[in-house]
């Protein structure tokens, strides 16, 4: 497993956390009630960042370090130097326990974006009740439009 990669593939969760908590992203990823925002973002970019860096942080280990980054990433989200210092600090969290790395790699699988055939278009994170129709393809399957009535 090559740990710089799964790192840069959490970063931009996670920075998307920092972004939209700032400094409270702490209290939001360890508190067991969840507010409604917070919530509401549970399966987005945002919550999944929230989780996978509730998953790093577990690790006592390395916590001050990863702390301190998160800080510095919070104080200035643009800063590409504080978003490497933090990669760097989930890569070392991840090299050193294989399991929270096997973990952190299923994590990141879940939050995949959904995928279709081409030309396809994909609503994820919905539920449709009753009747439900697609456009595009889907695997083998092409739905396309009826020619009009005469």
């Amino acid at each position: 497993m090559d740990f710089a990669e799964v790192a840069a593939q959490v970063v931009p969760y996670v920075t998307a956390a920092i972004g939209a908590l700032g400094a409270s992203v702490w209290s939001k990823t360890q508190d067991a009630v969840t507010d409604a925002a917070a919530e509401s973002v549970a399966g987005g970019v945002v919550g999944w960042g929230r989780r996978l860096l509730g998953r790093v942080a577990e690790r006592e280990e390395g916590r001050p370090a990863l702390e301190s980054a998160v800080a510095d990433v919070a104080a200035d989200t643009a800063d590409q130097d504080a978003v490497a210092t933090l990669r760097m600090q989930i890569r070392k969290a991840l090299a050193a326990d294989p399991a929270l790395a096997a973990d952190i790699q299923q994590m990141l699988t879940a939050a995949a974006p959904a995928t279709a055939g081409p030309g396809s278009q994909v609503i994820s994170g919905s539920y449709i009740g009753g009747d439900a129709f697609q456009i595009g393809s889907a695997g083998s399957v092409s739905i396309d439009r009826r020619p009009p009535s005469r």
